[in-house]
């Protein structure tokens, strides 16, 4: 008798109460349909963002064993039919289909610990993208009030320059003090440097505060903006540095970061997301394999005589992998740090292919390395 199949719409018990997942649904269901069949049968549905995690826990928690499918090959199951239809029973229904025509592998799932850290480097990178967003905003608005202030500070969303500009917002205020009590002030907002030094940025602010366009008055509401972009600054760097903090002590319980790590370009951050990204090598038998899922792996396009000569990378995997890559390999590159890959880099240059082609190219080689790397437990070994 053929295996009976059960496919689950993630989205659809989603919807409100249903989550709950009470014994009465699906598990009755699950019982009658085993009954009926005689044997198991095999429970199928997509991820699907986060919907999909509370069916696949009670599944897990019931142990029932289940098939997750990747929403691009469902996208693709959907379109055999000449007819645009899309129900939530037609979608059960392919799903039910892909099990009989795929040879579908038993869903592995990472470890809490990995599940763990992957959340951690994700909130981290998406705090870090709103973190730019806020810094962009404070820019422009302190261009409409003291664009000068920019060449005082190297570093202009410094603990030092932040305080500096919170207490003294605008030129006029700069000008109001002496040279010595904005040296003083600035000396005890905490930054560890000589006297001297504090003497010389306070002269800079007073000369920058003499070649400020806006001398006149300016609009309270724009030194309102100011002052809150500057809290929110100051919030940000502090849940960014706490969750540093808890990447880095996760990440260091994980015997692969140290390895990982030994590749020149790849530093605790871009280490920590690519081990959690990757969620454990015994999840790839081969580097295609790990490939394929950083999106790297090329596209192939062939019809009669035809043969596509530029394939582009599929980028269907996973994204954060695969800017963590990219990141890695142009640290890599970077200040002849990773020689071995620079020289792969050159190779592929030779040949005529443009820069970003031959940084592909690397992330692809980087991969095949870390795949070695991991399966062996053996360091990176770079050109003498």
């Amino acid at each position: 008798m053929a295996n009976w199949t059960l496919s689950i719409i993630p989205e659809v018990l989603a919807i409100g109460k249903p989550l709950r997942l009470s014994p009465a649904f699906p598990l009755q269901f699950y019982q009658e349909v085993e009954q009926v069949s005689g044997q198991p049968p095999a429970v199928i549905f997509e991820s699907t963002g986060h919907y999909h995690e509370p069916v696949l826990q009670f599944l897990e928690d019931q142990a029932i064993t289940y098939y997750v499918i990747n929403p691009v090959i469902s996208y693709e199951a959907r379109k055999t039919s000449l007819r645009k239809v899309k129900t939530d029973k037609i979608d059960a229904f392919h799903l039910g289909e892909l099990y009989y025509k795929e040879d579908l592998e038993v869903f592995q799932r990472k470890t809490e610990q990995y599940l763990n850290l992957r959340q951690l480097t994700r909130q981290h990178s998406a705090l870090t993208n709103s973190y730019v967003e806020i810094k962009l905003q404070f820019q422009a608005a302190l261009d409409q009030i003291f664009p000068e202030y920019h060449n005082v500070f190297s570093d202009l969303c410094g603990k030092l320059s932040l305080n500096t500009l919170l207490h003294y917002p605008t030129s006029a205020d700069i000008q109001e003090v002496s040279q010595q009590t904005l040296a003083m002030e600035m000396h005890q907002f905490g930054a560890k440097r000589s006297y001297a030094w504090f003497l010389d940025k306070a002269a800079q602010l007073k000369a920058a505060a003499d070649r400020n366009p806006f001398q006149h008055p300016v609009c309270h509401g724009h030194v309102v903006s100011i002052q809150m972009y500057i809290q929110m600054l100051f919030q940000y760097q502090e849940h960014l540095s706490q969750l540093q903090k808890e990447i880095d002590a996760l990440a260091k319980t994980f015997e692969d970061y140290d390895l990982v790590q030994s590749v020149p370009g790849i530093g605790e951050k871009i280490g920590a997301t690519i081990i959690s990204e990757i969620g454990g090598i015994n999840l790839f038998e081969r580097p295609k394999q790990l490939a394929a899922y950083a999106g790297l792996d090329p596209s192939v396009f062939e019809s009669g005589k035809y043969k596509a000569s530029i394939n582009r990378i599929t980028k269907r995997g996973s994204s954060r992998l695969r800017q963590a890559l990219y990141s890695a390999v142009q640290c890599g590159l970077a200040k002849n740090r990773n020689k071995k890959l620079i020289g792969f880099y050159d190779r592929k240059r030779n040949e005529g292919k443009p820069h970003k082609v031959a940084v592909i190219a690397c992330a692809n080689k980087l991969v095949h390395w870390i795949h070695a790397m991991l399966k062996r437990q053996e360091v990176f070994v770079d050109q003498s």
